[in-house]
């Protein structure tokens, strides 16, 4: 499982399994976020396994699906303050980390977006959702 630290709230990974919960929980990871519709991939684990791992390893589980259909998707504002959230160690994940990575751009005000952008760069996401 790869993680990617975007910032000291938030990191970003793909596709993660309801046995990797525990370990996330173990990592200090406090919530997941979900940014992956149910389904999309054959053997992909379901946001309703997701949800009973996180529950069993007292993790707060968010579910954000968001598909080139409905990107950025209904509460980006509020995502983004999830994202910011002092308070809490967030991981986002969907199939490879792009989406999230993408939709915390997106999540960015403008004074903040191009250092955003530039470590997500770094990091090699593939930034044309943001439409940048």
């Amino acid at each position: 499982m790869s993680v990617y630290k975007l910032t000291e709230s938030l990191s970003v990974a793909a596709q993660i399994t309801p046995q990797d919960i525990r370990e996330l929980a173990e990592q200090g990871f406090t919530t997941v976020v979900c940014n992956r519709p149910d389904g999309e991939s054959p053997g992909q684990a379901g946001m309703d396994e997701m949800e009973a791992a996180c529950r069993e390893a007292d993790v707060l589980f968010i579910r954000y699906p968001v598909s080139v259909l409905n990107f950025p998707g209904p509460d980006l504002e509020g995502l983004g303050t999830l994202f910011d959230d002092p308070n809490q160690q967030v991981l986002a994940y969907c199939r490879s980390g792009t989406r999230c990575a993408n939709l915390w751009i997106l999540s960015r005000d403008e004074a903040s977006r191009g250092e955003a952008i530039t470590i997500a760069r770094a990091i090699g996401f593939d930034l044309s959702m943001a439409a940048l």
